[in-house]
């Protein structure tokens, strides 16, 4: 099979290359190709698929074949999405079943069609991705018959009321360092104002009874929002002697791509919504089958606030164990007894927290964690030992400053993963950059006490607290997070 390669050339206005849509190529084959049959047949599909159950779907993975054998459980995916939701993008990936070739496809000639009509290709997004990531190309032989994609689109046409435009694209590529590439252009988009959509089955060819068990931990595998675990799982199948067994999943770099984007992502959870396979249709065959299952990938939406609020005597008494603690340490190298009985929930809970040390309004030390095994209490005790005499910036706070010092106490949030510099509010979100082995945070009063726009925020915290040069928050990882602020 020839490898294609894509090359891009420039053009004048009047020699714009000619729009073509593409037609479908699966209707009258894998889902019925008259308009009313095939809204009749969706109809049907939805009114015995699955109940909505989650709420802030980020990606669906939805199997492929043929509607009479798959239709009921890819229903059941799209049936979890919130059909009055307004997307921005909503991208269809798929494994290429027709060929071979390195990196991934985007269709960016035109318009999708099915005989539901004509949606919306985000040609300017999908010329965008080709133009900056070598991994992308448009392959004409990619898209001219493959049926991954185009199958999903009239369950999208038939569930969502707004107007929705797709970004469609098919790997050639088997590699996994191939899909980590694909998955880290992708990875700006994967938020909640665009829509992932992973077309894929599971087992191939082997018995009922065989594909029900390899299915399931194939879909653990998944579940599991690992990909060197899927990897693992797939390179174990390999090694079982199941009869006619011929994959595990048909679109593993499809679902390996999206997990690439979502690991190590605190908000995501991935879950298993319905299972079937061709067995079960009334058309299929028991003793060969291909696995079927749906899922929905959902993300944990930021509350307001913190999450917690603390009472005017809470303050006061986590501000008195910080003086006290400083007090004693500096002035005598005791840590002072705490006696925490009567404690309220709020003062015994696991959280992250900062103990600010400021004289004559100036910084004194500052030091913090972010998150915490011990009750929040003893966090503060430790804080305020850190901050007064380990904060590398300062020299240890003297018995004579004790008296001087304003103290503040910042309880944090749990910390959330973002990949715009849009998604940070000044003054509510603090930041924390990590860039190998480099690290650097600020808390969210610091822009407030400076004044600095968003951009002096990053460049300050990536050049003075991380190390990484100003400009170095590009290519890093960021965080955002919350805090509930009091000081005495």
């Amino acid at each position: 099979m020839g490898l294609l390669f894509g090359f891009h050339s420039s053009c004048s206005p009047q020699d714009k290359p000619q729009r073509e849509d593409r037609q479908a190529a699966a209707a009258g084959r894998f889902y019925p190709g008259n308009p009313q049959e095939l809204r009749s047949n969706l109809s049907s599909l939805f009114s015995k698929c699955k109940p909505r159950t989650f709420n802030n779907v980020a990606a669906i993975i939805c199997p492929h074949a043929g509607y009479v054998y798959s239709g009921q459980v890819a229903a059941s995916a799209y049936n979890q999405l919130d059909p009055d939701k307004e997307y921005d993008n909503i991208f269809v990936i798929a494994s290429s079943h027709q060929v071979s070739f390195m990196g991934a496809s985007i269709y960016n000639k035109g318009d999708y069609v099915t005989p539901l009509g004509s949606v919306k290709v985000n040609i300017s997004l999908a010329d965008k991705l080709i133009d900056e990531n070598q991994v992308f190309v448009f392959n004409p032989e990619a898209d001219h018959t493959e049926h991954s994609i185009e199958v999903q689109i009239p369950f999208l046409q038939v569930h969502l009321k707004k107007n929705f435009q797709i970004v469609p694209i098919v790997l050639g590529t088997q590699s996994e360092e191939t899909c980590k590439k694909i998955a880290c252009a992708l990875k700006p988009y994967f938020n909640d104002r665009n829509l992932f959509i992973i077309s894929t089955d599971f087992s191939h060819y082997p018995s009922y009874t065989d594909a029900i068990a390899e299915d399931k931990t194939t879909c653990d595998a998944i579940v599991s929002n690992s990909p060197e675990n899927l990897i693992k799982t797939l390179h174990q199948s390999k090694g079982k002697i199941v009869p006619n067994l011929v994959t595990n999943l048909c679109g593993w770099t499809s679902v390996l791509t999206l997990l690439y984007m979502t690991a190590n992502d605190p908000e995501i959870k991935i879950n298993p919504v319905h299972y079937m396979n061709s067995g079960d249709s009334k058309y299929g065959d028991k003793t060969q089958v291909v696995g079927y299952w749906s899922l929905a990938v959902t993300r944990t939406k930021e509350k307001e606030g913190t999450g917690f609020d603390f009472s005017k005597d809470e303050q006061t008494t986590l501000l008195k164990i910080a003086r006290a603690t400083v007090s004693s340490y500096v002035r005598e190298r005791k840590v002072p007894e705490i006696d925490a009985s009567g404690f309220s929930e709020n003062l015994l809970m696991k959280a992250g927290a900062f103990v600010t040390l400021k004289e004559k309004g100036e910084l004194r030390g500052c030091i913090g964690r972010f998150t915490s095994d011990i009750p929040l209490y003893k966090v503060i005790q430790e804080m305020a030992i850190a901050s007064s005499t380990e904060d590398t910036r300062f020299s240890p706070v003297s018995p004579a400053e004790v008296d001087q010092l304003e103290i503040e106490i910042s309880v944090l949030s749990p910390m959330k993963r973002v990949y715009s510099p849009d998604d940070i509010i000044l003054g509510k979100h603090g930041i924390y950059i990590k860039k190998g082995y480099f690290s650097g945070t600020f808390l969210p009063q610091v822009a407030t006490e400076t004044g600095w726009n968003k951009e002096e925020f990053l460049g300050h915290c990536a050049r003075d607290k991380a190390g990484i040069g100003w400009d170095g928050w590009k290519d890093a990882d960021l965080y955002v997070y919350e805090a509930c602020i009091f000081s005495e």
